[in-house]
């Protein structure tokens, strides 16, 4: 069975423990040497006869038809990290070959990222820290220059989008005392009550939530989904968490509504990336911006090359990979 990384060496080192790759075992696997992507293709031309999975991720460049077209053994694509919808033509899917990745894996850090910035925005770490650098101290234990303190008890947390993050943060939410409020066109009431939420329609979401948290996938039919009607419905004191992409939100509508001071908004991705160096995010009292490190950093990475070879060992069993998913799933995957 032979596995081919169409991957930097930069790449590779950060994604794959050796001893995840020790796992493969006695399968014979075939590395890239190249320090850069623009190298990659030269790789696949003297590997790609003999491929049977094809390992993609970070720096891979977009797959053609008349590459695969090289590889008549291959069965599956495996991608060690989250999106694939610039990377796949759709012809894979006529080729009859498997796809996974390891966005299951991505997710999880995304969620505890996200987890975290919910408990930090109700808490006023933010504006607290701020106040404390500032020589202030506490006075009210309830509210921190204007901005109200809260715990995770009793509030309501709004997930827009079921996502595999979405998913990981239900389970997580599962530890604290809070109402879970979701809304997601694909998923029905009945499943989304078995996660542990109530479905609702995103406007009551927007105006029931303590905190709305996006999950959505960034398709042209989700840009700009979030607009000045969404954000005006929010509860004066409501916090706004973007863990998935800027592209889904109306960027100036929702500046616009931070600039009244009535909501604030946990940012950690925008669009474009980065932001302008005078964009209103960069300013606002009310805002804080993270420079996109929700998702797989640091040891992070290594959980993704993790479960790139636990599909690959199990497709070599004969059971279902775990980050498999079909050609439907695909059309509204981001």
């Amino acid at each position: 069975m032979r596995v081919v990384f169409l991957l930097t060496v930069p790449i590779v080192e950060m994604c794959f423990d050796p001893q995840d790759l020790h796992r493969l075992g006695d399968h014979a696997t075939s590395f890239s040497n190249a320090p850069t992507a623009d190298r990659l293709a030269e790789f696949w031309g003297r590997h790609a006869a003999d491929a049977e999975f094809l390992v993609t991720g970070w720096k891979t460049p977009p797959l053609t038809d008349a590459m695969l077209d090289m590889a008549p053994k291959l069965r599956a694509i495996l991608h060690a990290a989250g999106s694939t919808r610039h990377l796949l033509p759709p012809s894979v899917w006529s080729r009859g070959l498997r796809i996974g990745s390891a966005r299951e894996a991505l997710a999880v850090g995304v969620a505890e990222t996200t987890l975290g910035l919910i408990i930090a925005g109700l808490k006023g770490f933010f504006p607290a820290s701020r106040m404390a650098r500032e020589g202030g101290w506490l006075i009210d234990s309830n509210r921190v220059q204007g901005y109200e303190i809260r715990e995770m008890y009793n509030s309501t947390i709004g997930l827009i989008g079921l996502s595999k993050t979405a998913r990981h943060l239900l389970r997580l939410l599962k530890q604290f005392e809070v109402k879970v409020l979701a809304t997601d066109p694909h998923v029905d009431a009945e499943e989304v009550a078995e996660l542990g939420a109530t479905k609702v329609e995103l406007d009551e979401l927007m105006s029931s939530s303590d905190v709305v948290s996006l999950h959505a996938p960034a398709l042209p039919e989700t840009r700009h989904m979030l607009r000045s009607q969404q954000f005006k419905l929010m509860r004066d004191g409501a916090i706004f968490v973007n863990t998935a992409r800027g592209m889904i939100v109306d960027e100036d509508a929702l500046a616009a509504e931070l600039r009244t001071g009535r909501i604030w908004a946990l940012l950690d991705v925008t669009d474009p990336e980065p932001p302008a160096p005078d964009h209103p995010f960069r300013t606002l009292p009310n805002v804080v911006l993270l420079p996109h490190i929700a998702g797989a950093v640091g040891s992070g990475c290594l959980r993704l090359g993790r479960s790139v070879v636990e599909q690959i060992l199990e497709f070599a069993s004969g059971n279902p990979m775990h980050g498999e998913f079909s050609a439907q799933q695909w059309a509204i995957l981001a």
